[in-house]
């Protein structure tokens, strides 16, 4: 008999379901909240009401688009944090009340080991153990991927995350939400002619809230000669914030390798789709005789699919949770 999980994602403003069939992705929508553009930020009472209206719609889109009844469900996977509490708590509560009505097991899931696993959502898929560098708004982290189910964070972020380095940067030059994207395509534009520097941090762990602070004074002091610096230099600058982060990245990346031997390096989370970082990383990897692993566009970003892989092998081990499962906002690996 078949082993179909059903994916729930819901830890920020993406409103996300999947289903796996042994292994393999049938189908993966999302549904994306658009109303936090206004506020240049997520605001968490916004984004949990806007799940509650999503969940059913995109569940049901996702179990019509992989042609299976709800009666097929082997088990539900769902996110259990880290995220925002009333986000985490609209998808958990769905999921404890469709499988308690299905009559099946459920699997709760640590979101940025979903992101690891994302990688197991397509092919090619890496080799065990692995070094994945984990980057999103929220995190900044080199995980040692001994196996499924067994991960060792060996690098994290200090202070800030290299998501949260771009989106207050976006925030100073005055663009929209979410500013990830638009410095990326502003920065293929430039070129890197402002130096930042990089922060001096100990063993494989980041920083990045001097490297704001830095950003900060460096556009008071120019704005400051020259009113219009921004608008005149703003390509130039995104560039430079760009090339600054991904140096950074990329620098420790390869100190983890060094000090693992490992060879089979991988990139995940949102800042993953960044176009400079997934470059810079085949390039890096070619030098140092990698095999390195990229994952699409929809694995980069929260998604159902990666819950739903990482819900198949914990299903596979038997690791299910009641319904006195709760929430929680901050979970580690």
């Amino acid at each position: 008999m078949s082993t179909i999980i059903l994916g729930i994602e819901s830890s920020c403003d993406d409103t996300s379901a999947a289903v796996l069939k042994d292994g393999e992705i049938l189908s993966n929508h999302t549904a994306t909240q658009i109303a936090h553009k206004e506020y240049g930020g997520v605001v968490p009472e916004v984004a949990s009401r806007a799940h509650q209206i999503n969940i059913i719609p995109v569940i049901d889109l996702a179990i019509k688009q992989a042609g299976i009844k709800k009666s097929d469900i082997s088990a539900i996977a769902f996110t259990r944090g880290p995220g925002l509490m009333g986000s985490l708590l609209v998808g958990v509560s769905f999921a404890k009340a469709m499988a308690m009505s299905l009559d099946v097991p459920m699997v709760e899931v640590n979101h940025m080991k979903g992101h690891v696993l994302a990688h197991f959502a397509e092919n090619p898929k890496p080799k065990f153990p692995f070094l994945c560098l984990t980057v999103s708004g929220g995190h900044t982290q080199i995980v040692l991927v001994r196996d499924y189910l067994d991960m060792e964070v060996i690098g994290t972020t200090i202070d800030d995350a290299a998501g949260e380095a771009f989106d207050k940067t976006g925030k100073l030059l005055g663009l929209d939400y979410p500013a990830g994207p638009i410095i990326d395509k502003l920065a293929q534009q430039g070129q890197h002619v402002f130096q930042f520097p990089e922060p001096k941090i100990k063993d494989l762990d980041f920083s990045f809230s001097g490297l704001k602070t830095s950003i900060l004074y460096f556009l008071k002091k120019e704005i400051k000669k020259n009113p219009k610096f921004i608008e005149e230099n703003l390509n130039d600058i995104c560039a430079s914030v760009q090339t600054t982060i991904v140096t950074f990245l990329m620098n420790k990346l390869q100190k983890a390798a060094a000090q693992t031997g490992i060879k089979e390096i991988a990139i995940a989370g949102g800042v993953s789709a960044n176009s400079e970082l997934r470059h810079t990383l085949s390039k890096i990897g070619e030098e140092n005789g990698w095999n390195t692993y990229i994952p699409s566009f929809e694995f980069c970003t929260d998604n159902a699919a990666m819950i739903a892989v990482t819900g198949y092998y914990k299903f596979l081990k038997g690791e299910f949770v009641g319904q006195d499962v709760a929430p929680t906002a901050r979970y580690k690996i």
